[in-house]
């Protein structure tokens, strides 16, 4: 699989796309109005704490408290597990949700101060979340104070190569911390790791001065900016090339390879081109497209893709999709060819939380678990943790993923001004009942007889054109003298009432 990294900057933003064989599959934006929160780490201050929820919110000093819940409470906890059953490689996090823990009241307390790093950014009217288990990642370990384990992450599936790490690893881990062998360590060497631990050591020396001497809530550290992050994170062997428009980052992003990929450097190309660098690569049509609701996949098929603030539906259409003479392998290749754009299409928008995705109904068992199979295969470069489950008997594949931020729905659109994000509006037909029934309230009062009334050109066209003129049998019927204005700045969905005699908006006093 080729794999690049195209990197456009500008005064207003930065954008990081991941291109797989060519077609779009991640990109990441950061603008200076919005600054990434994931990974950074505060001294903060118990506000309140909730027994009931296990919970407990904390000042860093934004406008909404951040949240804690007690399975991301780690250091405290530990010491009131019983021993019995835990495995040596089971993570505290594991343990608590056996339910031998303590109360979070019996470890939290009003205005105490404690350090915690935010694991998921402030999404819709929530604040962040954070947890008291600090990491910080380096280019191939991450170090985690008050840890003593040390753990090989997932993706590395070779048992032969996660156990000679973790025996290279072991004899470097400092005493009182744990750590964590990133997926770009398969493959390194002792030089490698030691290298790395010495930086991480002196990174949290100098932010553990600072966490002792600054007042709660302080940010204590910050977290690399996206551009550094990325390279630190994505730009591995299997990265062909990094391709980046202004020299000024390319100077930072060769920088900072030469400290931790000095090998993979003249892979890190400067764009002089003329034609903007995403033009270049097509770029352009796949981000805009990220913001429809209908995406069409080869041979005339299509998906609807509706997101929530609670979760994400998925449905597959076959559309123009005819197939051969055999219906059920018509739909089998209906349903792959979804599959892969399904998953393209999460990673690309940074969906996240709960997805059912309805897929056509297939019979064949057979054919369910080759989509099932399929489908897990698509997500194997993703980077989010997730959950897939196999596909049920109604043809639907439930799935949660990870969500540390919210998805470029909501980043790079608004709601409509409109219809509140709803995707429809009211009928022209049911603002004009609306209308009358407005009338029939005004009429019960007896205060006013001449009215002006505002609605837009489409409205006024409902209410007096094509032989039923309703603001004539309004005013034969309440004995009223409306004067109709047709007004472009109001939506189709609104409308105003003036009393006549003095010009006065009295729209909300017969609106139910």
């Amino acid at each position: 699989m080729k794999k690049e990294i195209i990197i456009n900057s500008t005064e207003f933003e930065t954008r990081v796309a991941i291109l797989e064989d060519g077609k779009l599959v991640e990109l990441q934006v950061e603008r200076p109005d919005s600054d990434r929160m994931v990974g950074d780490i505060y001294k903060g201050k118990i506000k309140t704490v909730l027994p009931g929820m296990q919970a407990a919110f904390v000042d860093i000093g934004m406008e909404k408290a951040a949240y804690l819940h007690s399975s991301d409470i780690r250091k405290e906890f530990r010491g009131r597990y019983d021993s019995e059953d835990v495995e040596e490689e089971e993570a505290p996090a594991e343990i608590i949700s056996k339910g031998r823990r303590a109360g979070i009241e019996t470890v939290l307390k009003r205005s105490q101060e404690i350090l915690v790093q935010v694991i998921k950014e402030p999404i819709s009217t929530k604040g962040p979340r954070i947890s008291t288990e600090i990491t910080i990642p380096g280019r191939y370990l991450v170090l985690v104070p008050d840890d003593d384990h040390v753990r090989v992450s997932r993706r590395i599936t070779d048992w032969g190569e996660k156990r000679r790490l973790k025996r290279v690893v072991t004899p470097l881990r400092p005493e009182g911390f744990g750590l964590i062998v990133r997926t770009e360590a398969e493959g390194k060497n002792e030089s490698d790791f030691r290298a790395d631990v010495k930086r991480l050591l002196k990174l949290w020396a100098k932010l553990k001065r600072k966490a002792d001497t600054l007042p709660a809530p302080a940010l204590i550290h910050k977290e690399a900016e996206m551009l550094i992050s990325m390279i630190r994170d994505v730009f591995s062997e299997d990265v062909q090339r990094v391709v980046v428009d202004n020299r000024v980052d390319y100077k930072r992003v060769v920088s900072f390879a030469r400290q931790v990929a000095p090998d993979l450097r003249k892979r890190i190309e400067l764009y002089r081109g003329s034609l903007p660098l995403f033009d270049m690569f097509n770029l352009e049509p796949e981000i805009d497209k990220m913001l429809v609701r209908r995406v069409w996949i080869r041979k005339g098929a299509y998906l609807i893709i509706d997101q929530t603030e609670a979760m994400v539906t998925i449905d597959v259409n076959t559309g123009r999709f005819v197939g051969g003479k055999d219906q059920e392998q018509t739909i089998l290749e209906a349903n792959l060819l979804a599959a892969r754009e399904i998953a393209r299409q999460i990673r690309l928008r940074d969906i996240g939380g709960l997805i059912v995705c309805d897929f056509i109904d297939m019979y064949n068992r057979d054919n369910r678990r080759k989509l099932y199979e399929e489908f897990k295969n698509c997500f194997r470069n993703d980077r989010a943790k997730r959950g897939i489950n196999p596909v049920t008997e109604f043809g639907l594949i439930e799935m949660t993923r990870e969500r540390v931020r919210p998805s470029h729905m909501t980043t790079l659109s608004e709601p409509c001004p409109h219809c509140s994000g709803l995707g429809r509006i009211m009928s022209r037909e049911n603002i004009a009942t609306k209308i009358e029934r407005w009338f029939v309230r005004a009429r019960a009062d007896k205060k006013y007889r001449y009215f002006h009334l505002v609605v837009s050109p489409q409205m006024a066209a409902t209410l007096t054109e094509n032989g039923a003129d309703r603001v004539q049998r309004i005013m034969k019927a309440h004995k009223f003298k409306i004067n109709v204005v047709r007004d472009t700045t109001v939506a189709q969905e609104e409308f105003k009432v003036y009393d006549a005699d003095n010009n006065t908006n009295i729209t909300d006093k017969y609106t139910a």
